[in-house]
């Protein structure tokens, strides 16, 4: 922001930022590669469009995704818990072979995965804590895992398997839940979660990448404003030309 003019505000924006791109990363990554993606993604995800309140996608999914795209390898092996051999993810597993890893597996952290990816339970616990002390509102989380689970079933998939495995949980609770990226209307919330659903199923079923929540939170972040702006109720007195 310095360079560009603009006034510089120290908050903890950028750490929770870190955090998060940290958590979705997996855990063989040389320490280098958070530091350039955090770098990515709060350069280009946040400061560009004016820094903390103005920007419009996420800077913790804008770094994971660049990381992603540059090197794809080092992000998409992982190390096998208790046999530190590399092997591919659940989703990875499922999408190549139709492999289905035990849900109690997926739900301990039994499996190999992103930091913040591999223990469903403690990502659950932390979620459901944000929820009951009103720091995230449940109606994004619940309207894009149901949308998730739903359509998997209908589509003849095992609902807990797609719920529990890849970073649904973790994009759910704490990155679909964004203040300043995500819808403000409690309607905005939920369709908010339930056109992320839609996109993660795609991008699983049809896609050729097995999973897909970061791209569908970031394109989500997109349609925000317009979320919001056919959404926010109708301020009482305003009247309605009408046309004679």
């Amino acid at each position: 922001l310095k360079i560009m003019g603009r006034k510089f505000t120290m908050d903890g924006s950028a750490i929770l930022t870190g955090l998060l791109l940290a958590l979705s990363l997996p855990p063989t990554v040389p320490i280098w590669m958070p530091v350039v993606g955090a770098a990515f993604g709060i350069a280009i995800g946040k400061c560009v469009f004016g820094g903390l309140g103005h920007n419009i996608f996420n800077p913790a999914l804008v770094g994971r995704v660049f990381l992603a795209t540059s090197w794809p390898v080092m992000m998409t092996r992982w190390v096998t818990p208790f046999e530190a051999v590399t092997t591919a993810t659940p989703l990875a597993l499922w999408k190549a072979e139709k492999i289905y890893v035990p849900a109690r597996d997926l739900f301990f952290g039994n499996i190999g995965g992103s930091i913040g990816e591999t223990s469903a339970l403690a990502i659950l616990v932390g979620g459901i804590f944000l929820i009951v002390m009103r720091y995230i509102d449940w109606r994004t989380p619940l309207s894009y895992m149901g949308t998730v689970g739903l359509m998997m079933w209908l589509l003849g998939e095992d609902p807990i398997f797609h719920a529990l495995a890849g970073g649904l949980l973790l994009g759910a609770f704490f990155m679909a839940t964004d203040y300043v990226t995500t819808p403000l209307t409690k309607k905005g919330k939920v369709i908010f979660g339930l056109g992320a659903g839609i996109i993660v199923v795609l991008i699983r079923m049809v896609g050729g990448y097995p999973e897909g929540v970061a791209f569908s939170i970031l394109l989500m972040n997109a349609f925000t404003p317009l979320i919001d702006q056919v959404t926010k109720p109708r301020v009482y007195g305003t009247k309605r030309k009408v046309w004679q």
